[in-house]
């Protein structure tokens, strides 16, 4: 029976990983989708074909999902939950998104994986404890994060900025998903989360940005793969796998999205990291990583 669950374990392991590169190489697919269209215009079509993707799985497992076997709650719930995720979800991904702009998508994923301790952190406001390794860990992650951002005139660079200032929301966005979870189906939740924030940034690029057919064009690949690949199919398979892996080690594993950021911005977008850089972005990955280790029994 363990070499089962080690089995079923190692598997929900690897479906993270390949989650983890999804995410990971979706901000390139972010910071090359600004070339073409607008933040708020990608956002808005990457979220709602996310949303649509998510329609099949749905179907899939609308009888299979049991959570914490628990019956669900009704629509008004679901709703409720929708509305109030997809609003904080809009926030980050739209402040993630002009950050890219202004940013590598290496700094970026860097930065994004900040939520992973700030998560903790802001559970105090709701008097959780919080353990020295994730203090720890933070200042680590703090320090890393200080090397990252500054330019050669040790000056902050604005889109490093307001990409931390997302990492808030989406741990914030990571909280709310916690409470839901036990009351509401996260994949439904997920799809109206998605469309609510695609419904919003579209409206808000009709007023705010200039673009035709051809610019969603150019930027389709980008746009197409922010969508299926990074909402839709990575979201399910992260689904898929907590569902087995231990939430410090799919934590530590999804933090990795970072460093396949940078190795798709290496790649694709021929973007460096300088000496400095490279040290921050070593130490964001330890504090990343020692904040989510537990003392052994």
């Amino acid at each position: 029976m363990k070499k089962k669950n080690g089995h079923s374990g190692f598997g929900a392991e690897l479906l993270l990983v390949l989650a983890a590169i999804v995410w990971g190489f979706a901000f390139v697919a972010q910071k090359a989708g600004m070339e073409s269209i607008g933040p708020m215009a990608f956002n808005g079509i990457r979220f709602i074909l996310g949303a649509l993707a998510l329609i099949p799985v749905i179907l899939f497992f609308e009888k299979k999902i049991q959570i914490a076997g628990k019956v669900l709650n009704g629509s008004n719930e679901l709703w409720k939950a929708g509305l109030i995720s997809g609003l904080v979800l809009f926030i980050a991904a739209s402040i993630q998104q002009i950050g890219i702009v202004y940013t590598t998508a290496g700094n970026a994923g860097f930065i994004t994986s900040m939520y992973v301790i700030l998560v903790p952190v802001l559970g105090l406001v709701v008097k959780q404890k919080i353990n020295i390794r994730t203090w720890i860990g933070a200042i680590i992650a703090l320090a890393g994060l200080y090397f990252l951002s500054v330019s050669e005139g040790l000056t902050l660079v604005i889109g490093d900025v307001l990409v931390f200032g997302s990492a808030f929301f989406w741990a914030i966005q990571v909280l709310l998903a916690s409470y839901y979870a036990v009351r509401v189906n996260v994949i439904k939740l997920a799809a109206i989360q998605f469309a609510l924030t695609g419904i919003l940034s579209l409206v808000i690029s009709f007023f705010t940005e200039i673009y035709g057919l051809q610019n969603i064009f150019d930027a389709l690949i980008p746009i197409l793969y922010g969508g299926i690949m990074s909402v839709g199919l990575a979201f399910t398979l992260q689904l898929i796998a907590q569902q087995k892996a231990k939430p410090s080690h799919a934590a530590i594993i999804l933090s990795t999205e970072s460093v396949f950021a940078a190795i798709g911005g290496w790649l694709i977008l021929s973007e460096k990291l300088t000496n400095i850089e490279t040290m921050g972005a070593v130490l964001m990955l330890t504090g990343v990583i020692v904040s989510q280790l537990k003392r052994k029994n």
